[in-house]
């Protein structure tokens, strides 16, 4: 491991006091939501073993919770007033109240610079879950944040980000400013990233690299130290703006679950007791269909095959219904996929009947069915919108 910590608590970052003129309601902000193709059941449902298992569980059925939340809200505009960067990637939301963030605010990275091209963005911006939100710049920072495909925002609401383009993992505060740069081996090309807390262990991060495929366990607290757990996710090795590998990862505390989106082969993975997970403990084969190792046998396929096509991110909602969100539709389509613990496709909901490939960062509140919320960046329209009753 040749992980490289470089500590900069100012270098290249810029803060901003979050606007309390960003929760302004407006009304008019509803997109015309198209009509939802009916749900699917799984494909392949005789696989077994290591080689294609669905983690069992009881779901909804006949659109489930996701089914429910028929209203579409723009929240707001991702594109801040001092960069004007595009192409939201990264999404995740406040757990507490600290910096510049309030608790419930979402925080959001851009894979693109101004001029739109792949992979140059490098800022995070905050805005208030209100209809009518102004974006408020957070960080930026064109060395350490080079590409950010993705964050997490742990209990304080430090940032963890994945910068693909940078080939790092910087580490933000709450307020915006530089606290250290995780860079080097085990990092290649990062492109996922979710925060856990398991009930039993210390919190930590999980990275997927859209090089090698590769799962990475980040231990904070303190100190910062690296693992390697899984290799061999598919990837397709594609330049910035057409990747595919392991990404759109979520955590389940419950069930000590890390779910996997891998867009190669269409596919969304789970590792069951992932915390006991140690270096070189799982090794992904044969396209993702196998799994091998000492860990080999708590891997399993939920899902894999259609209506997923080149899926990126996802949300995993309270019942442990997993929201997958596709790149790879054909233009007027944009379609989020919802998966039961069961895995079965529950509901299947076009969110855009713009260009294809405008759903990336994906992010689901609440407790119950009355007040949950899917929250996803639209890269068509650079901005922010919610799913909700």
């Amino acid at each position: 491991m040749n992980l490289r910590i470089i500590a900069n608590s100012a270098a290249g970052a810029l803060i901003l006091p979050l606007l309390a003129s960003g929760c302004t309601a407006n009304t008019n902000s509803s997109p015309t939501v198209p009509a939802a193709p009916a749900p699917m059941r799984a494909a392949n449902q005789n696989n077994q073993g290591n080689q294609g298992q669905r983690d069992q569980g009881n779901g909804d059925h006949g659109g489930g919770v996701f089914g429910q939340l028929k209203r579409q809200v723009v929240i707001g505009s991702t594109i801040d007033g001092v960069y004007g960067q595009l192409n939201p990637y990264g999404l995740d939301v406040a757990k507490s109240t600290n910096g510049v963030f309030t608790r419930g605010d979402l925080a959001v990275c851009n894979f693109n610079d101004s001029a739109n091209a792949q992979g140059t963005g490098y800022t995070i911006v905050a805005l208030h879950p209100k209809p009518g939100s102004t974006p408020t710049l957070v960080a930026a920072d064109p060395t350490t944040l080079l590409g950010c495909a993705a964050l997490a925002l742990t209990s304080d609401d430090t940032i963890f980000a994945a910068a693909f383009a940078a080939n790092d993992n910087p580490v933000f505060s709450s307020s915006g400013s530089l606290i250290t740069n995780l860079s080097g081996s085990p990092f290649n090309s990062p492109f996922g990233e979710t925060y856990a807390v398991p009930k039993r262990g210390k919190p930590v991060i999980y990275e997927s690299n859209a090089a090698d495929g590769s799962i990475v366990r980040i231990n904070i607290g303190g100190s910062y130290s690296t693992e390697v757990i899984a290799t061999g996710f598919p990837v397709n090795g594609g330049a910035p703006g057409s990747i595919l590998g392991p990404s759109g990862l979520q955590y389940d505390a419950d069930r000590d679950m890390l779910y996997v989106v891998d867009g190669q082969n269409n596919s969304v993975t789970t590792i069951s007791k992932v915390s006991s997970l140690h270096a070189g403990c799982l090794a992904v084969k044969s396209d993702g269909k196998k799994f091998a190792g000492r860990c080999g046998s708590q891997a399993r396929i939920l899902y894999e095959g259609k209506p997923l096509n080149a899926p990126i991110s996802s949300a995993l909602l309270f019942n442990k219904t997993l929201v997958v969100g596709n790149t790879g539709d054909p233009n007027g389509e944009n379609l989020m996929i919802a998966i039961n613990p069961g895995g079965h496709v529950q509901d299947v909901r076009n969110v855009d009947t713009g260009a294809a490939g405008a759903l990336f960062g994906m992010v689901a509140t609440g407790r119950n069915a009355v007040d949950t919320k899917v929250y996803f960046n639209d890269d068509n329209d650079n901005n922010l919108q919610v799913l909700e009753r």
